[in-house]
């Protein structure tokens, strides 16, 4: 079939199979042409079929030749639609995994469920014995309980009093302004339920019953924390209630992993164009704004140039992991330069509908948003008849 992108709302409903593998063969020359790292040898990633999870598995695999299983959705093509671009994403890893002799595994699934977990663990018993890296990077707007069977869902919302503040729809350019009600205490707790630290914890404590982490194991949480025009709705609110809990969480499962020379870790990263993000009123328009300025000062950094960072300078550095004053790693500290969010903040008062081309990147922000999905990549024919069945490789 000839798959072009079908949006609605913030969401692409379709994915392109040869964008999306070309993509994860661009993000494996970027590794490649970097100094190697002498770092993981056996790494667990959940979640890692795109952003931030998939990087840091190319990373380990390409950057450290570590052998990765990777646990996703599944999300198979059908006669009327295409798979995800996670699963194309995971296809091609797979093979240029296997093509470059690392091991490697895929276990698909719901990463809440102890269902998952269990194949997950017989599988490293199997193929691995033990994992040293634990890469924890999933994000959902829902959860089921794996104890209780309740279902949770998650909100983007303050706290406290209804925020007002510019936003702008990315396919037309139109800057407007949106009012977002308070969330409820109810929404909070939920929110907290779905992306705070518990279902970490529950990956961990399972991973330690089973005997399959070494005993020097890391794990590392991904965070956000942004500036202050996105404060209100994002570290502020609802979704901040839940990286607070993240954090606790990561100190707990420090204190837990030291006894045997372990240790946990969030790392905050930089604002970046992600499905999730592009459904947050306020944060397109702040990213657009902070790209075009990170661009000119020479500060810009993509998904896997945050990850090969992350290992290379700070998790594996060889003068040890540098913290802040709160134990996390912060890979966003070219975000939060003063000079950027200075310059960030005078062309926020000054966007509009009628120079937002000017004063942000939104142009890229748009083709960015599109090419998580495979499209509008360089040097793919998108008018070419194209299988949307993927097989993916050593699946279990």
């Amino acid at each position: 079939m000839i798959i072009k992108p079908r949006t609605r709302g913030f969401i692409c409903t379709t994915a392109h199979p040869a964008g999306c593998a070309h993509q994860v063969q661009q993000q494996i020359e970027y590794v490649q042409s970097q100094p190697q790292i002498k770092g993981p040898r056996k790494v667990l990633v959940i979640g890692a079929s795109a952003g931030y999870g998939l990087a840091s598995r190319i990373v380990a695999a390409f950057g450290a030749g570590a052998s990765t299983i990777g646990v996703y959705r599944q999300s198979i093509s059908s006669e009327t639609r295409t798979a995800s671009a996670g699963w194309y994403n995971s296809a091609a890893f797979e093979k240029l995994a296997q093509d470059a002799g690392l091991q490697s595994y895929s276990v698909t699934g719901d990463a809440f469920s102890q269902e998952t977990k269990d194949r997950t663990i017989e599988l490293i018993q199997s193929e691995m014995g033990q994992v040293d890296l634990v890469i924890y990077s999933v994000a959902s707007a829902r959860r089921t309980d794996p104890e209780t069977g309740e279902n949770f869902n998650s909100v983007l919302k303050p706290i406290g009093s209804t925020y007002t503040n510019k936003t702008v729809n990315f396919h037309t350019g139109e800057v407007s302004l949106v009012s977002i009600e308070p969330a409820t205490d109810k929404e909070v707790l939920d929110t907290v339920k779905v992306m705070g630290g518990e279902d970490w914890q529950l990956w961990i404590n399972a991973l330690l019953q089973a005997g399959v982490l070494t005993n020097d194991a890391v794990t590392i949480a991904y965070s956000y924390m942004g500036s202050e025009i996105t404060k209100a709705v994002y570290r502020g609110g609802s979704i901040g209630r839940a990286k607070d809990h993240l954090e606790a969480t990561a100190s707990q499962l420090n204190e837990q992993l030291a006894v045997h020379g372990g240790r946990a870790y969030v790392a905050v990263s930089k604002g970046l164009v992600t499905q999730s993000s592009s459904a947050i009123p306020v944060v397109p328009l702040y990213i657009s704004a902070l790209y075009k300025v990170m661009k000119e000062q020479g500060l810009h950094e993509g998904c896997i140039e945050q990850a090969y960072r992350l290992f290379a300078d700070r998790l594996y550095a060889a003068e040890g992991t540098a913290v802040d004053e709160e134990g996390r790693i912060r890979i966003d500290d070219l975000e939060m330069a003063p000079s950027v969010q200075d310059e960030v903040t005078r062309l926020w008062a000054k966007l509009s509908t009628e120079n937002i081309y000017k004063l942000s990147d939104l142009l890229n922000y748009r083709r960015e948003f599109f090419q998580l999905f495979g499209f509008e990549i360089e040097g793919i024919d998108y008018e070419a008849e194209i299988e949307q069945a993927v097989t993916i490789p050593n699946l279990r």
